[in-house]
């Protein structure tokens, strides 16, 4: 094919495009940016609270059952004390009230232990449920969408931000519930008890009651702080352990400690501000019924003295005064932990409002089949163009190309011209801005997702090893594999002599990330992962560029095998990759400069020969 001339210009470098690639296009951005700034109205967050508690009502119910239960029974605690005591002055026998107080205290203490119990229990799964959800929205997010997430944050979210649903259950909902039927029943006891020290009782816990109202909205912002700043500070600390080779080798530790350090300082500065506020709530909380019991001595001690009302029923009353602490202590708790529940409700829909891409019907692959059809496939690019989001020049630009069944197409151009995006757009990651892909005659965007990449392997530039067992990598999208298929895989790849250094063992452990084994070999493990899948197309980006010269001979040659059964396409700056290839497109600004083979571009086409001249090491 005749080449076009050479523009002048000097494109994004490869890694610059690999860069762009983890930009989250424009939609899916503004869904994020909206959640945060937007948060949620009350509304919805209680919303959110249903959402989270609905699966676990029966339990959560009978639960609360019993804590009312047993807070209605120490209702009746204050009544049995005052038949004793009035037993005790009249000079009966005691006994029988004695037996019915003790009744009461334990009946209360059993129903309080299972209740508890329960609800607890209720609020683990509530918080297993919401981790288990979070957990497997994030794992579907768009390619985009993932790679604009900070993963520390995304870590404190599921592991931090989840704990506090436990609140939600056992402060927030039952505790308000149980506070709320406690006080009310306590007033009516007192009530009934006497009316007049009553109404001295609520005067003095409204008034306080109302600091505590205007300090909950602050409590509510310095929970949301206190929680992003944790977050902050496990994002700060996954940057620096991503690159903790790199940190190494600048002798960059006290530097990026000292981020840490203020990060973790910011969490702390928070932290301070919230339980400053929880502290002012719970102090004006308990000073209102100090205050209340002061007053109620006092009133009712004249009152007594006049003879209205008899010693035992001034001890009844104060024993309600005390009484109604434990349930007004509750509700204000209720309040802080209810704000500190809704910041992490936030943070959690900020992730989950996140669109996901469509979660389709197909089984998991399984080794030996798919549905769709077998061999090769076909692939073609028509007139593709594709921005990445917060660029403004195309990553590809009316870029077409045909590329049949079977053999091996080789993509090469400068950096930046596109070559890995389009290996995205195979996958899926992304689509295309204009134009269509076809696979095996059909539209990927109407491909069943699963079974799309069920039928593909892919083998990114940076291939990355999992922590776990040899056997884990290699079967990681083939679960059914035999360990003959193992061996089969390991031989193909050269990997034998591995097999032979972790004792024969395909359970033997590899260290996280893949740092016990060589660059090279991380690259043939990822390789050998793609292989065991049987795909119908094998994408290979930079695959080889970690191997020595006698291992990229032997898997060249194993990909010129592969070629004649499957449709191999490879992402390459290395001649001896290329040479032998049936087709190679040279792509330059995104487009299709040419097609041709080795020779042919040789001769017909400048860029090429230019990078064939440096061994197309760009």
């Amino acid at each position: 094919m005749a080449s076009t001339s050479l523009s002048a210009g000097a494109p994004p470098t490869e890694t610059e495009e690999g860069t762009a690639a983890v930009t989250v296009p424009d939609a899916e951005g503004a869904v994020a940016d909206g959640a945060a700034a937007d948060g949620l109205s009350l509304r919805e967050t209680f919303t959110a609270f249903r959402g989270h508690v609905r699966p676990h009502w029966r339990e959560i119910a009978v639960a609360a059952v019993l804590l009312v239960g047993s807070g209605v029974l120490g209702l009746l605690q204050p009544l049995a004390v005052e038949d004793v005591l009035t037993a005790y002055g009249q000079g009966r026998d005691v006994a029988p009230d004695l037996l019915r107080l003790v009744a009461l205290v334990l009946v209360a203490a059993g129903a309080l232990a299972v209740g508890d119990f329960l609800l607890l229990r209720a609020a683990e799964r509530v918080v297993l449920a919401g981790r288990q959800g979070l957990v497997r929205h994030i794992l579907r997010l768009p390619m985009g969408a993932m790679r604009r997430q900070a993963p520390g944050d995304l870590l404190a979210r599921a592991a931090g931000d989840t704990s506090l649903l436990r609140q939600i259950v056992t402060q927030t909902l039952v505790q308000a519930l149980t506070g709320l039927v406690m006080i009310i029943g306590t007033l009516v006891m007192m009530a009934i008890v006497d009316v007049e020290l009553l109404l001295v009782t609520v005067g003095v816990v409204l008034l306080l009651g109302f600091v505590v109202g205007v300090i909950m909205p602050r409590i509510r912002r310095a929970a949301l702080s206190a929680q992003q700043s944790v977050g902050e500070m496990g994002a700060t600390l996954e940057r620096a352990l991503s690159a903790f080779t790199t940190v190494k080798a600048s002798g960059a530790e006290d530097v990026e400690a000292r981020r840490v350090d203020a990060a973790a300082r910011d969490a702390y500065d928070e932290g301070v501000v919230l339980a400053r506020w929880g502290s002012v709530a719970g102090t004006t909380a308990g000073l209102a019924i100090q205050i209340a019991f002061l007053v109620v001595l006092g009133v009712g001690g004249a009152r007594v003295s006049s003879g209205a009302i008899s010693v035992a029923t001034l001890t009844a009353f104060l024993l309600y005064v005390l009484y109604l602490a434990q349930p007004v202590m509750s509700l204000t708790n209720v309040g802080t932990y209810f704000q500190a529940a809704r910041a992490a409700v936030q943070r959690l829909s900020e992730v989950t409002r996140l669109p996901t891409e469509p979660v389709d019907s197909t089984d998991s692959f399984t080794y030996g089949g798919k549905a769709s059809p077998p061999g090769a496939a076909s692939l073609a690019f028509e007139n593709i163009t594709f921005t990445h989001s917060g660029r403004t020049t195309p990553a590809l630009n009316g870029f077409s190309l045909d590329i049949p069944a079977g053999g091996l197409t080789a993509f090469v151009g400068p950096s930046g011209a596109g070559k890995t995006t389009a290996l995205s757009l195979i996958e899926r990651f992304y689509d295309p801005d204009l134009g269509r892909i076809l696979f095996d005659g059909g539209d990927l965007r109407d491909w069943n997702l699963r079974e799309l990449r069920a039928g593909i392997g892919y083998v990114e530039q940076d291939a990355p090893v999992m922590a776990g067992s040899l056997r884990d990598n290699l079967a990681y999208a083939a679960p059914a594999a035999t360990d003959e298929d193992l061996c089969h895989v390991l031989a193909v790849t050269r990997l034998l002599p591995l097999l032979e250094r972790l004792g024969g063992d395909l359970d033997a452990a590899i260290d996280h990330h893949g740092t016990s084994l060589s660059g090279g070999e991380r690259q043939r493990v990822a390789i050998a992962r793609a292989l065991l899948r049987r795909p119908r197309l094998l994408l290979l980006d930079e695959a080889t560029s970690q191997l020595d010269a006698v291992n990229e001979a032997a898997l060249r040659e194993v990909i010129e095998e592969l070629s004649r059964r499957t449709t191999v396409l490879v992402v390459a700056h290395r001649l001896s990759t290329v040479r032998s290839a049936d087709r190679i497109a040279v792509l330059q600004d995104g487009a299709l400069r040419a097609v041709g083979t080795h020779t042919e571009l040789l001769r017909d086409d400048i860029l090429y020969a230019e990078l064939a001249s440096h061994q197309l090491l760009g």
